[in-house]
C-alpha cells in the first residue's frame, strides 16, 4: 500500500488543511487493494456476455433440430394440388399422408335435410298443437307448445336448445313467415322426420259471422274443407240477456268442470259432433252443417227468440295444421377414389386418402358427353420447407461456429477476447464437431432389457448395396468354418460382443505375403481374409530373382504419369480376385501367376506362383495392400433401461443401404421387482413381496438391498448353488435375510394364483420400520424368449449425403440442389435420418441441449455456474472491503478534524503566550505606546 504524505502548510498560520481532500487521497490508496478484484470481475462479466451469446446461437440452432426431429414438424407437412378446383379442393394434409397421386371421380354430391312449416301471414302469430322432431335414427324431439314458445321464434328456440341436432329460423318475406328447419348432419343419416304434427295458427280458427237478414238472430262459422277434419277448442254462445254458454270440443272432465260449460264427449271432435252438442245443449240455439258451393262445410247458429245473439269461436281446424315440405332429403355423396366406390356424408371428406382432406363441390362430368371425369389428386411432401429449415440450421450453426472461433482471437482493439483461451472453447468445439461427424445408423434391431441378463442365440446376414452376404454367428466357430461367415467366439453371447464381432470385421487387414517351397518353384500366399470381396486397396511390388520389382496398383491408370513397372487393375477393379485376373492376364511381363484360394477356416488368400523354378525364381515380396472391412459399424446404445444394436453403412446413399436378416433369439431372465404393500392397522408394521413365480424351486441370482427407516442400506445376495442342498431359491434366499439379522423377516408364500413369493416384514414399528427395497434378483429358471427384428431406419448415414459439407474452419456449406435430389429419390431416408431412434438428428439434437444454458451439465452451464461462483466470492470480497473503509474513512475524518482544528487554533494560543510573557516581563511591544 502506498503512503499519503500530510501538508500543514505554516504551523502558525492558523490556515489548517482540507479535511475532504485529504482523506479522499488516503481512501483511494486504501481502495487500491480492490483493483485487481473489480478487474477480475469485469473480465468475468465479459465472459458472462459471451457464454450468454453463445447459448442463444445455440438456442436458436436447438430449435432448427427441434424442427426437424419433430414427428409434427416440417417433415410431416404436405403440399396438395386438384387438376380440377371446381370439382375438388384439397383443405389439409396431415402427417399421415403419404406423398402419391390419386384418381378421385365425384358422381354426387352430399346434400343435407332440410324443409318448412307451411306459411302464415303474421310470425307473431300465436300457435298451438305439438310436434315431433327426429334426425335420421336420434333422440326423438317432442314438443307440445305453451305460452313460453307458441310463436315461431319460441318454437325456433326451444328447437336449437334441445340439443336434437336440427338448425331451426324464421323466415319472413312479402308473402307471410315460415319456419325453416336444417338438419345439424349431412348426409342420408341425418334426414329429419317430421312426425304428429298439430301445430296451427289460432288465428286461423273458426270465425264467427252474424247474418245481416230480418227474423231472429243468426250466424256462421267459417267452412271447413272436409266434414271428417278433427277440430278443437271451444266455443261461447250467449242470447239476450241470458248467461253464457261454452261448448267444448272433448271429454268432460272427471272432476272440476265448468257451470254452464258443454262438453262435445270423448273423441268427438268433427263439425257434425259440435253441431250436435249446441243442439243438445238446449241452449236456445240450434246448429245446422249447411253445406257451400265450392265443396266446403259451414255450421249455421240460429237463436229461437228474437234479440241478440253474441258468439265467441276458439274453434281450430287441427286437420289444417302448418304442414312440413321436405324441401331437399339427405343424400351421401358417391364418389371412386383411386377406382374404389365410397360414399361420404359429408362434402367434406376426410381420410378416405389417409391423412387427407378435400371438398367436393360438384359432380365430376365433361363439358362435352357429361361422363365422369377423373380429377388427379397429387399429395407431395413440402421440399421447399424442408431445404428452408435445414439452409436455417447450416446458417444458425455457422452463426455459432463463427462466435466459437471469434472467441480465439483479439477484438477491434487487439485485446484478446473474453474467453480466449478458456477450456469452454474447445469442449464445445469438440462436442460440435464430433455431432456432425456422427454416423446415422441404417437400422436397428429390437430393444431387448438392459437389466435382465439377457443372451443370444442364432445369426444374422447383412449386405450392403445388394453386395456379398455376411454373416454374424453367435458363439464360436466350427472345425469348417463358412466363408463370409464371423463368429462372435465361445461363450460371446451378449448385444455387446456383437456388435465388438461386427467392429472388428469391419477393421482394415494388412495383406501380409508368407513364402513357402514347393517342389522346385518358390510361391507366396497371403493371410486369409474372410470377405473375399473386400475392397482391397493400395499397390504390390514383387520381384522375381535379380530381375526388376514390378508393382501392381489396385485403380486405373492415370491419364498421364503412369509409372514404369507398373500394371494398374482398372477402374472398379479392388477386389482379391480382380488383383489375380490382373496378375494372370501379364504372367511373361510379371514372371509369376496368382490363385484366390478358399482356405479351410473359411478365409481366402492369395497365392502367387513364379513361373521360373530354382533360386533364379525365387520371389521378393513387398506388401503394402490393405483389404477394407465388412463396411458396417455396430453400435449398442442404452436408453431407458433397453438396449439396442444400431449398425450404420460406411457407404453414403442408396450404394451403401443395408439389408439385414435377423435369426437372433434373446432369452432374458426374468426380473422380480418389490411391492410395497405398506401397513395396516391390523398389522402396523412395513410389509412388501417379490413378483410371484412359477416354482419355489427356481433357480435365482443377483441380490437384494434393504433399507429399514433412515438405517444403513444391506445388500443380500443369493447363496450360491449347492448340489447337497440347494440354496439359490427363494427358501435360500429367505433364510440369507434372516441369518443376517438386519430388521427383516423374510418367508416363503404361495399365492392364490399358485405361484410363489418371497414375503418382507419389517420388525420395527411405524414410520421408522418403512422398507425401502431395490431388487436385483433374477429367476434364471423361468426366461423369456424374443426374436430381435431388424428395423431398417435409413440409407443416409451422413451430413455429406445430404450436400452438408464440412469446412476447413469448422463452418458448414449448403448444396440445396444435392437436397433437393435427395428429397426427390429418398424423402424417407431424410426423415430417418433426422427422426428415428439413435438417429443423426435426435443424437445431435440431444448433443446441443445438454452443451447449452438449459441443461445443469452443459458445457455454458457450467462455465457460467463457475464463473457466477467466482463473481459471488468477489462481490462479497469489495463488499467486506469497502465496509472496512468506510469504517476507516469515518475515523480519520474524525481524527483529522481534530487535528485541522488543533492547527487552526495555534495564532490563537501563541498570542495568549506573548500575553503571558508581557506580563511577566513588564516588556511592552507597543514602544511609542
Amino acid at each position: 500500500m502506498g503512503t499519503v504524505g500530510l501538508s500543514f502548510g505554516s504551523a502558525t498560520s492558523g490556515q489548517g488543511f482540507d479535511v475532504s481532500t485529504t482523506v479522499a487521497q488516503i481512501v483511494t490508496n486504501l481502495q487500491n487493494v480492490e483493483t485487481p478484484w473489480k478487474t477480475q470481475l469485469t473480465s468475468l462479466q465479459s465472459q458472462d456476455t459471451a457464454i450468454s451469446s453463445l447459448g442463444t446461437l445455440m438456442s436458436s440452432l436447438s430449435n432448427d433440430m427441434s424442427t426437424l426431429t419433430d414427428f409434427t414438424g416440417t417433415m410431416s407437412q404436405k403440399l396438395g394440388s386438384s387438376s380440377d378446383q371446381n370439382v375438388l379442393t384439397l383443405s389439409a394434409a396431415t402427417s399421415a399422408a403419404v406423398a402419391g397421386t390419386h384418381t378421385v371421380t365425384v358422381t354426387n354430391l352430399a346434400q343435407t335435410s332440410s324443409g318448412y312449416l307451411a306459411r302464415i301471414s303474421n310470425a307473431d302469430d300465436v300457435l298451438t298443437g305439438s310436434v315431433t322432431l327426429q334426425v335420421g335414427s336420434g333422440t326423438k324431439l317432442n314438443i307440445t307448445l305453451n305460452s313460453s314458445n307458441n310463436t315461431l321464434a319460441g318454437l325456433a328456440s326451444t328447437i336449437n336448445a334441445s340439443g336434437v341436432g336440427i338448425v331451426a329460423s324464421v323466415l319472413t318475406d312479402s308473402s307471410g313467415s315460415m319456419l325453416s328447419l336444417v338438419s345439424g348432419t349431412s348426409g342420408a343419416n341425418g334426414n329429419i322426420n317430421v312426425t304428429g304434427n298439430s301445430i296451427v295458427d289460432t288465428k286461423m280458427a273458426l270465425n264467427y259471422t252474424a247474418s245481416t237478414a230480418s227474423g231472429n238472430p243468426s250466424g256462421t262459422l267459417t267452412s271447413i274443407n272436409n266434414l271428417g277434419d278433427t277440430l278443437s277448442g271451444s266455443i261461447t254462445v250467449k242470447v239476450g240477456s241470458g248467461a253464457t254458454e261454452k261448448i267444448v270440443i272433448g271429454a268432460k272432465p272427471s272432476t272440476g268442470a265448468s257451470t254452464n260449460t258443454f262438453y262435445t264427449g270423448s273423441g268427438v271432435n268433427s263439425l257434425t259432433g259440435l253441431k250436435d252438442e249446441i243442439t243438445a245443449a238446449n241452449i236456445g240455439v240450434s246448429a245446422v252443417i249447411v253445406p257451400n258451393s265450392d265443396g266446403s262445410s259451414s255450421l249455421q247458429l240460429t237463436s229461437g227468440t228474437a234479440g241478440t245473439m253474441t258468439v265467441s269461436s276458439g274453434i281450430v281446424d287441427t286437420t289444417n295444421s302448418l304442414g312440413y315440405t321436405s324441401a331437399v332429403t339427405g343424400a351421401d355423396a358417391n364418389l371412386t377414389v383411386d377406382g374404389v366406390a365410397m360414399t361420404s356424408a359429408s362434402n367434406t371428406v376426410a381420410n378416405l386418402i389417409p391423412g387427407v382432406t378435400f371438398q367436393l363441390l360438384a359432380p365430376s362430368t365433361t363439358e362435352s358427353d357429361k361422363s365422369l371425369e377423373q380429377v388427379q389428386v397429387v399429395i407431395a411432401n413440402d421440399n421447399a420447407g424442408v431445404e428452408s429449415t435445414v439452409a436455417q440450421m447450416v446458417s444458425h450453426y455457422n452463426s455459432l461456429i463463427s462466435g466459437v472461433n471469434a472467441q480465439e482471437g483479439l477484438d477491434s482493439s487487439n485485446h484478446a477476447q473474453p474467453l480466449f483461451g478458456s477450456p469452454t472453447l474447445s469442449l464445445l468445439q469438440q462436442q460440435l464437431l464430433s455431432g456432425l461427424n456422427m454416423q446415422s445408423p441404417n437400422g436397428s434391431l429390437t430393444p431387448i432389457s438392459a437389466n435382465t441378463n439377457t443372451t443370444l442365440a442364432g445369426s444374422m446376414t447383412v449386405s450392403i448395396g445388394g453386395g456379398a452376404t455376411e454373416t454374424f454367428v453367435m458363439g464360436s466357430a466350427p472345425a469348417s468354418p463358412f466363408a463370409d461367415t464371423f463368429y462372435t467366439g465361445s461363450g460371446v453371447n451378449t448385444l455387446q460382443g456383437l456388435a465388438d464381432t461386427i467392429n472388428a470385421a469391419n477393421s482394415q487387414t494388412d495383406l501380409t505375403f508368407t513364402a513357402s517351397a514347393d517342389g522346385s518353384y518358390s510361391y507366396v500366399t497371403t493371410n486369409g481374409i474372410v470377405n473375399r470381396d473386400a475392397e482391397i486397396g493400395g499397390t504390390l511390388a514383387v520381384q522375381v530373382g535379380g530381375g526388376t520389382a514390378e508393382n501392381i496398383v489396385m485403380g486405373a491408370e492415370p491419364s498421364t504419369g503412369a509409372a514404369a513397372n507398373t500394371i494398374y487393375t482398372g477402374s472398379g477393379v479392388n477386389t482379391l480376385q480382380g488383383l489375380a485376373d490382373t496378375i494372370n492376364a501379364n504372367p511373361s511381363t510379371l514372371g509369376f501367376t496368382a490363385t484366390v484360394l478358399s482356405n479351410n477356416d473359411g478365409t481366402s488368400s492369395l497365392a502367387l506362383q513364379s513361373l521360373t523354378a530354382g533360386d533364379a525364381g525365387e520371389m521378393t515380396v513387398t506388401p503394402g495392400l490393405v483389404a477394407d472391412g465388412v463396411g458396417i459399424s455396430a453400435n449398442v446404445v442404452t436408453s431407458n433401461g433397453q438396449s439396442y444394436l444400431t449398425l450404420a453403412s460406411q457407404t453414403a446413399g442408396s450404394s451403401g443401404a443395408l439389408t439385414v436378416s435377423s435369426k437372433l433369439a434373446a432369452t432374458s431372465d426374468t426380473p422380480l421387482t418389490y411391492t410395497d404393500s405398506g401397513t395396516s392397522n391390523a398389522l402396523p408394521v412395513d410389509i412388501g413381496t417379490l413378483t410371484g413365480i412359477p416354482s419355489e424351486n427356481d433357480a435365482l441370482t443377483g441380490s437384494i438391498t434393504m433399507q429399514i427407516g433412515t438405517g444403513q442400506a444391506q445388500t443380500i445376495a443369493v447363496p450360491p448353488a449347492s448340489s447337497a442342498s440347494p440354496s439359490n431359491n427363494l427358501s435360500g434366499l429367505a433364510g440369507a435375510i434372516n441369518s443376517a439379522n438386519i430388521g427383516v423377516n423374510a418367508s416363503v408364500v404361495q399365492n392364490d394364483d399358485g405361484t410363489y413369493s418371497l414375503s418382507l416384514q419389517s420388525e420395527t414399528l411405524g414410520s421408522g420400520g418403512d422398507m425401502t427395497v431395490t431388487s436385483n434378483i433374477l429367476d434364471s429358471t423361468n426366461t423369456t424368449t424374443s426374436t430381435l427384428n431388424y428395423t431398417n431406419s435409413s440409407d443416409i448415414n451422413s451430413l455429406t449425403s445430404m450436400g452438408i459439407s464440412i469446412n476447413n474452419d469448422g463452418s458448414l456449406t449448403f448444396d440445396a440442389a444435392s437436397m433437393d435430389s435427395i428429397l426427390n429419390s429418398d424423402f424417407s431416408g431424410v426423415v430417418g435420418f433426422f427422426q428415428n431412434a439413435n438417429s443423426w438428428g435426435q443424437t445431435f439434437s440431444t448433443i446441443l441441449t445438454d452443451a447449452g444454458n438449459s441443461s445443469p451439465t452443459g458445457v455454458l452451464a457450467l462455465a457460467s455456474s463457475s464463473n457466477s461462483n467466482i463473481e459471488s466470492t468477489l462481490n462479497a470480497n469489495i463488499s467486506r472491503e469497502d465496509s472496512l473503509i468506510s469504517a476507516q474513512q469515518k475515523s480519520l475524518t474524525t481524527e483529522l478534524n481534530t487535528a485541522n482544528q488543533l492547527i487552526q487554533s495555534i495564532p490563537t494560543l501563541l498570542d495568549q503566550v506573548n500575553e503571558l510573557y508581557s506580563a511577566i516581563t513588564g516588556y511592552n511591544q507597543q514602544t511609542n505606546g
